[in-house]
């Protein structure tokens, strides 16, 4: 089984990138289930009914969340009709899910959303809130288990990924909008402390670069706003899983908006 992860699509830029070129990269690679992190996909804030539609159109199959889901109020109705998840570790009273199962080609599969702790918003400990899930998911016969780590700190993704390597068939690392060049395989886990930002790559974390540039220079604290032009990225970890979950082969396909393709391998990370 081949599957596709997108990290953080911010905006009119990231939405359109994908629609331009994800069908055809299925196609390609022969990827049989795509995932995206929709938190940014509304003008850089949450995720709104029309963009949720456009999105699982363009061929986004699943889509995970974290500190921006519920920007938009009504993120709580979408729970309820597309596929979509919130960090799991977000209080039990909070609308939506933070797994979501589903069988690709008779093929069961689970999607875990985590939200780190440093610099995000208070929720649960994230460490503990998934201690025992990913077994209790294989128990239920969900071997091919993908872990969205929506997080600032690379150390918490990496920690999660010596916690949970075991159970986890990939650890895929969202939030900082800037890919790392940390693809890798360790013990049969694909891991990436993070994919990066689908979107404009010419700003400031694919937002226009002035109000940052203001509030690094003056302390003002402006309204961040999406570029209606830029120049712009498509970025998405391809990497296929055995029939026992683990990963065997794993790449970073970048597509420019100028129509360069960067493709990069992942190391294997042996014992």
């Amino acid at each position: 089984m081949t599957l596709g992860f997108i990290g953080d699509i911010v905006g009119r830029p990231g939405r359109e990138i994908i629609d331009k070129h994800l069908v055809n990269l299925k196609k390609e690679y022969a990827i049989d289930f795509v995932i995206a992190n929709y938190e940014n996909a509304s003008h850089g804030f949450g995720l709104n009914a029309k963009n949720a539609k456009e999105l699982l159109e363009s061929g986004i199959d699943a889509m995970s969340g974290g500190n921006h889901s519920f920007d938009k109020k009504e993120i709580t109705a979408l729970f309820e009709t597309y596929p979509i998840t919130r960090p799991l570790n977000y209080p039990k009273s909070m609308p939506g899910e933070g797994v979501l199962k589903t069988i690709i080609n008779g093929t069961k599969v689970a999607l875990v959303n985590l939200m780190g702790h440093f610099a995000m918003p208070m929720c649960d400990n994230p460490f503990n809130a998934v201690d025992g899930v990913l077994q209790e998911l294989q128990e239920e016969g969900y071997k091919h288990i993908v872990i969205d780590m929506h997080a600032e700190a690379t150390s918490e993704k990496q920690a999660l990924l010596h916690m949970q390597k075991e159970y986890a068939s990939a650890i895929l690392g969202t939030h900082t909008h800037i890919g790392t060049d940390d693809l890798s395989i360790v013990e049969g886990c694909c891991y990436v402390s993070d994919v990066g930002l689908t979107g404009c790559r010419d700003g400031v974390i694919g937002m226009d670069k002035s109000a940052p540039i203001n509030r690094f220079m003056n302390g003002f604290g402006e309204y961040f706003d999406v570029p209606k032009e830029c120049k712009s990225i498509l970025q998405v970890i391809i990497f296929t899983l055995d029939d026992e979950g683990r990963c065997t082969n794993a790449q970073k396909i970048k597509v420019y908006s100028e129509g360069d393709v960067v493709i990069t391998q992942a190391r294997v990370e042996s014992k």
